[in-house]
């Protein structure tokens, strides 16, 4: 605990440029639009590793599509973003999970399985069905792909992760919870060991690089912008592709 205090009142770190241990290009969340996604990794610098911040699926209209894309792709690193780890939720609990997944966008991912019938209140009952019908829908081989995706990924002194990081935390320690959902002092407190982290989840107008952290999720689903960073050693640099 103590430590833990001492490190939230040290004085904040110096960011030095971004520099991961080879050059990567970070995308932000695609959410359904495979265009999109196509449209970006062609864009990729090349020398550049490609990194996907998740959220892959819901309220985009070709999450099937955009899963069974990445999952036959070996040459990109994909993170488990939120909305993933709901999915998840839901094929092991439908009846506790599924409400939230399916008032949160995952009305389209179904309907991109092909499962029909979905309302957004289910009984018990039903919600088990869906279940059962998305899961031979999806097959064995794309939810275990799904199930198997790492939460962050830490090069030189960049953490490229979905949703945030607790500043208070050494990137090999943080809480899942803050990787998938944020961390309530992300935003508001820097981190003091100067690592640079990369994150997507919250929308933001223009993608950004400030104070250790660099947002690149422009709302993709909503918006038709697709944004993500290279970063190779100097200041970020920014892509975006529109549809």
């Amino acid at each position: 605990m103590l430590s833990s205090l001492f490190n939230r009142f040290r004085p904040p770190a110096r960011f030095e440029d971004p520099a991961p241990d080879a050059p990567l290009c970070v995308i932000g969340d695609v959410h359904g639009c495979l265009a999109l996604l196509e449209q970006m990794l062609s864009q990729v610098p090349p020398g550049h590793r490609s990194v996907l911040a998740g959220d892959y699926i819901d309220r985009g209209e070709q999450s099937a599509q955009v899963l069974r894309y990445l999952s036959g792709r070996e040459d990109l690193t994909c993170l488990m973003g939120n909305h993933e780890a709901m999915l998840l939720g839901f094929l092991e609990d439908p009846a506790r999970a599924g409400g939230l997944w399916i008032r949160n966008g995952g009305l389209q991912t179904l309907a991109s399985f092909g499962v029909r019938g979905v309302r957004p209140q289910m009984t018990a009952e039903e919600l088990r069905a869906c279940r059962d019908d998305l899961q031979d829908r999806m097959g064995e081989a794309l939810i275990a792909w799904l199930a198997g995706l790492p939460a962050s990924l830490r090069t030189g002194n960049v953490l490229a992760v979905h949703a945030g990081a607790d500043p208070d935390a050494a990137p090999e320690a943080q809480p899942e919870a803050a990787l998938l959902w944020g961390h309530p002092a992300f935003g508001r407190r820097p981190r003091r060991d100067g690592v640079w982290v990369v994150h997507g989840h919250t929308i933001v107008a223009a993608p950004v690089a400030e104070q250790g952290r660099i947002a690149i999720d422009t709302g993709a689903y909503a918006s038709g912008v697709l944004s993500a960073v290279c970063l190779d050693g100097s200041a970020p640099r920014f892509l975006q592709v529109r549809g």
